[in-house]
């Protein structure tokens, strides 16, 4: 007896519907339905059907006197129960608090999908002017510090999911300092700064990264003032990870 691909037990509609809440993930401002049928190239009706579905659960949202569509808060609380178990950031967040409070500068954990880095779990800082929150939104590997990061510290030559590669002395390169930084690579404006975290056995877990405004990160102090307290805190969460130097 053959043994079927996981694509072979896909359900059709249930693809579509989960198409409409990633989509609404997508747009902070939420969606109307005839935008929507045209994103996902689904008929109007189905995605009238979907939404409706996911309304009745809470899992949608629509606005009062508005015909636009977003997130509710049942995905919300699914979302967070979820992060709650996950040993990484339960291990992570009292450091990143800590971290915050000597930069000054918003904490992000981010950590690889596919081709991507995701940014999963932040501590914001005080600051008035601050950059939009990143939580959610998925950059590609080769593009950010984060990203680099973690290409460089992984097995290969910084292939990740077929997407092509970065060459082999820039990964080298940021292997060696043991960090990466990028400006506007997140958005114009903004620079952030990244180092790995390993777990058990050496394997990169995730990247811990600082996010500011690029005037208040510039290039000349970030070395200096931010490098060794971003450090100190990549190292505490890797230790808790199970990451020793032997390792």
């Amino acid at each position: 007896m053959s043994v079927k691909g996981k694509n072979s037990y896909s359900i059709q509609s249930v693809d579509n519907a989960l198409d409409v809440l990633e989509a609404l993930c997508d747009e902070g401002d939420g969606f109307r339905i005839a935008r929507l049928s045209e994103r996902l190239g689904m008929h109007k009706m189905s995605v009238f059907r979907h939404l409706a579905t996911f309304e009745n659960r809470g899992y949608v949202e629509k606005e009062k006197g508005s015909d636009r569509y977003r997130l509710g808060l049942s995905a919300y609380e699914i979302g967070q129960k979820l992060l709650s178990r996950m040993g990484l950031l339960r291990k992570a967040r009292p450091i990143m608090a800590r971290l915050v409070r000597e930069c000054e500068e918003a904490v992000y954990i981010a950590v690889p999908r596919g081709a991507e880095v995701l940014f999963l779990d932040m501590a914001d800082s005080s600051h008035q002017v601050k950059v939009i929150p990143l939580l959610g939104k998925r950059y590609a590997m080769q593009t950010s510090a984060a990203g680099k990061v973690l290409l460089a510290h992984t097995t290969g030559e910084g292939k990740v999911a077929g997407e092509g590669s970065l060459p082999p002395d820039v990964l080298s390169s940021i292997r060696a300092q043991g960090f990466c930084c990028d400006v506007a690579a997140l958005g114009d404006g903004i620079a952030s700064i990244a180092v790995p975290l390993f777990g058990a056995g050496g394997k990169p877990q995730a990247a811990l990264c600082l996010v500011g405004p690029d005037f208040r990160l510039p290039e000349a102090t970030v070395e200096s003032v931010f490098l060794p307290h971003l450090r100190e805190a990549g190292k505490i969460i890797s230790s808790r990870l199970g990451h020793s130097k032997k390792a």
